[in-house]
């Protein structure tokens, strides 16, 4: 069965670590049909489209969406976070971020962070902007279903785990709205998932355990604020965020899901060769394990794997992490440790 994929290049070196990508899923023998949009700060400085309805009802035909980076310095901060890839989130309702780190010593942990409400809502806004009695409001949106259904595929992800062991991070103690209602459904649920043991811990004890002791963490659930700072610490610590994947999911399957690496654009050393394309081509793998192509995804994650064990290789260039990657993609022995 061909996949048909959107390809979203980007800005800055999302481009070229996307090619890396998609000529890894080419190696692996996944049957893609790529299709390239032009979106980014780059398009939007061109001629002000950032996701428009029309592109979006196209991207809506697609089984998924492979997105390079975008964001570019010379656009205001804003508006192609919230006009493309919020926007992206919210229509298509990803509302699941999956992201998988693996340390050096093989553990490995997963955070699922709801991704479609909380303070990324929209809520808020300003009196007398402009003015010393400025104010600002940021409110934090969060809804039963919405952390419902994020913490119910946490619990059954952990119950295919080997410890079957679920965190829940939150500030229950402060924020006592929000969290109260992220405590109650967590513990309502937990109750359908026996097998499952559970933990909670506040966000910044939970900072400190993600440097200090990770190995405690096997699957942690957490809201859309939380998830998005913990995940960037977490690929800190597995190695880098050059090496951190993420899926923004659609568990209904009512649309295409996205998958991009965190990194980011980093325009100061687009076009030189040093992006590291690991990161992109750990989230197509995690892109084709979502569409069933366990195989494919299984070659791409041990090449990678083998990549990063080898000192020399992380060192160096676009070029060589590629065909360092490219050239165990293609060994059938491969697999994951």
């Amino acid at each position: 069965m061909t996949h048909r994929i959107a390809v979203i290049g980007g800005d800055g070196i999302g481009p070229e670590v996307t090619s890396v990508a998609l000529e890894a899923i080419a190696a692996a023998g996944a049957d893609v049909s790529p299709t390239e949009f032009d979106l980014g700060g780059q398009r939007y400085l061109r001629d002000g489209t950032v996701l428009d309805d029309q592109t979006l009802t196209e991207l809506r035909t697609f089984d998924a969406i492979l997105l390079g980076a975008v964001g570019t310095p010379d656009v205001p901060p804003g508006i192609i976070e919230r006009g493309l890839l919020l926007k992206a989130r919210f229509e298509l309702d990803l509302y699941v971020n999956l992201r998988p780190f693996q340390l050096a010593d093989g553990h490995s942990f997963t955070v699922i962070r709801e991704n479609t409400e909380g303070a990324y809502a929209g809520e808020g806004g300003f009196l007398r902007k402009g003015t010393p009695q400025e104010i600002a409001t940021q409110g934090s949106v969060n809804t039963r279903m919405g952390a419902e259904r994020a913490i119910r595929y946490a619990f059954e992800l952990a119950q295919a785990r080997t410890r079957r062991h679920l965190t829940l991070v939150h500030k229950t103690n402060v924020l006592t709205f929000a969290g109260d209602l992220w405590q109650r459904t967590f513990d309502e649920v937990a109750v359908e998932y026996p097998e499952v043991t559970t933990a909670y811990q506040h966000v910044d004890a939970a900072c400190i355990h993600f440097v200090e002791d990770p190995h405690r963490f096997e699957v942690i659930v957490t809201d859309n604020l939380f998830g998005d700072i913990l995940t960037d610490l977490g690929g800190a610590v597995a190695g880098g965020i050059g090496l951190a994947a993420s899926a923004n999911l659609n568990p209904d399957r009512t649309g295409p899901s996205l998958f991009e690496p965190v990194h980011g654009s980093a325009p100061d050393i687009a076009g030189k060769g040093l992006a590291n394309p690991t990161a992109a081509v750990l989230s197509a793998s995690l892109m084709l394990d979502f569409l069933g192509d366990a195989e494919c995804a299984q070659r791409m994650r041990a090449a990678c794997d083998a990549v990063i064990a080898d000192d020399a290789v992380p060192q160096a260039g676009t070029d060589e992490i590629a065909a360092a990657i490219l050239a165990r993609v293609t060994q059938p022995h491969m697999t994951r440790q």
